[in-house]
């Protein structure tokens, strides 16, 4: 292995200066692969070898992987994007590990004061912003890369971090989920098709503070399930919202999604869940969107926090990506998602996003 510059190591969770590159890598001129030790090297090879594979133009990284549905990744992916000096950046832009957040764990939920509630709604308006920016992009034949570029300027022009960016090792600045991807769908070089329905999750970090929201869209003409499915997410969070007030136990929020849900005839997605959001990006609570859980808490003012059911055709049982982040539906049919950062108010709630 060649020894370069100083870099941060590539293996998940380590963040040490790394200084040695990939041999296969400086062959195949990919910038950025670097790691600490030999070790660390070797405990990552199973993925990071993908990257080599995914330096031809078009091409699947994952060719041994049962994927569920239609969907597959299509690298390469464009290189991680660039936020200028002058913009703040939370602790993990560098290192990929939210040291903060994961100090927090554990902590109560926390009620914030007047000034960070005024953070947070400029935070909260700079990522409405951004959103409807990216979804006026949506479009057939537009790829999910060209989505990211879009929505990454948009945010670096009101002087915001994209929050999603390098945190635990995301290599883009929004999640695009497309038809089967629950959520955290990586943006590559896809192009949209007529009939795809497509999340944008967008979160920006403004003057120390996180916003968080999404929304599933149409692309071009989509079936009348897939409308369906879209619209009863919107009224699943809807629904949600409307029983935001001080004194509401964060676990009844799942009953009122999961009845609504199977009404329509689709299912809920149990592994993700809303959070608490403010200077972390995710924090306490938990919110999750299924009838009988086991959130702890109760809503006080002061609160700020995410709801954003994740609703399903079919199984509501997901499978992750080989790229550890992309999650999709084990059918392979179709997921619609909606979501709002809110603060709960003396008297109900207040919808940032």
């Amino acid at each position: 292995m060649a020894d370069l510059s100083n870099q941060v190591c590539q293996s998940l969770g380590c963040g040490k200066p790394a200084k040695l590159q990939c041999p296969t890598c400086l062959k195949l001129k990919i910038d950025g692969s670097y790691f600490c030790s030999q070790e660390c090297f070797k405990q990552n090879w199973a993925v990071h070898k993908s990257v080599h594979k995914a330096n031809v133009p078009n091409h699947d990284p994952f060719p041994n992987f049962s994927y569920t549905g239609d969907l597959k990744a299509v690298y390469p992916l464009s290189p991680m994007r660039k936020v200028p000096d002058h913009i703040p950046k939370p602790d993990y832009s560098v290192t990929s590990i939210p040291v903060s957040e994961e100090k927090a764990r554990g902590d109560a939920i926390k009620v914030l004061s007047p000034e960070e509630i005024q953070g947070m709604r400029e935070c909260c308006k700079i990522a409405r912003e951004v959103l409807d920016i990216g979804a006026a992009a949506v479009r057939p034949g537009i790829t999910t890369d060209e989505i990211d570029r879009i929505i990454h300027e948009a945010t670096i022009e009101r002087g915001a971090y994209p929050s999603p960016l390098n945190y635990y090792r995301f290599p883009k600045s929004v999640c695009t989920s497309v038809n089967e991807v629950i959520c955290h769908g990586i943006p590559d070089q896809r192009p949209l098709k007529e009939g795809d329905i497509v999340n944008l999750d967008v979160t920006c970090y403004y003057k120390g503070f996180h916003g968080d929201l999404n929304e599933t869209y149409l692309v071009g003409k989509v079936d009348e399930k897939g409308q369906k499915l879209v619209q009863t997410a919107r009224e699943c969070l809807e629904k949600a919202i409307a029983m935001v007030k001080p004194g509401v136990r964060y676990r009844d929020f799942g009953k009122v999604i999961e009845e609504h849900a199977k009404k329509n005839g689709f299912s809920v997605v149990r592994t993700f869940c809303g959070h608490g959001i403010n200077q972390l990006f995710h924090c306490a609570p938990n919110v999750p969107h299924y009838a009988n859980n086991k959130a702890v808490g109760i809503l006080k003012p002061g609160h700020v926090f995410t709801i954003e059911p994740m609703i399903c055709e079919g199984t509501w049982r997901d499978q992750l990506w080989p790229d550890n982040w992309t999650a999709v539906t084990a059918d392979g049919k179709r997921s619609a998602q909606f979501e709002h950062t809110m603060l709960v108010t003396e008297t109900g709630v207040e919808i940032l996003t």
